[in-house]
């Protein structure tokens, strides 16, 4: 496994849209290994093969217990809205408001090509639809109603620690 480099704002790489995965390979599992060990080095929630580079339809999301590999994702359902913080890796130092559906229902291929259903609720539906909207060319910075200055961000994060 290695460390691949996290694109930021303003490369073109991340506003482009992503292919679909065709081949079920030792390459795709090491870009998925790669990925994974990435994304836990940059403590983030989740990983877009565009934010390294890649142009496929590719993500990584720690839901906690486990980090997911979503090949070939689809939001098959939503429901529900929450109203909360983002940040990305490829946005370092900058956080908005964004509001998202508080439930998705998804489907994605794993490493091998085989499908999978996945239901989120909150934050790891957040980051799923955050995450799949890379996959189009897109950051959250189009989506977000405001963007925090560091005063705002910082007393949002006050009053977290304070409940």
């Amino acid at each position: 496994m290695a460390l691949r480099n996290i694109l930021t704002e303003g490369n073109p790489t991340l506003n482009k849209v992503c292919r679909p995965v065709t081949s079920f390979d030792a390459h795709l599992a090491t870009l998925i290994d790669d990925m994974k060990e990435t994304l836990t080095h940059a403590n983030g929630v989740g990983l877009a093969a565009p934010q390294v580079g890649v142009l496929r339809r590719i993500v990584v999301v720690d839901i906690g217990e486990e980090i997911v590999e979503l090949v070939n994702p689809r939001i098959e359902e939503q429901s529900g809205e929450q109203d909360g913080l983002e940040g990305c890796l490829s946005v370092p130092g900058r956080f908005g408001m964004v509001l998202r559906p508080n439930y998705v229902k998804l489907s994605a291929q794993d490493r091998h090509g085989d499908w999978h259903s996945y239901e989120a609720e909150e934050l790891i539906a957040r980051c799923f639809c955050h995450e799949l909207e890379h996959l189009d060319g897109h950051l959250y910075t189009e989506r977000a109603y405001k963007m925090l200055s560091d005063e705002e961000y910082e007393e949002l994060v006050r009053q977290e620690e304070q409940k």
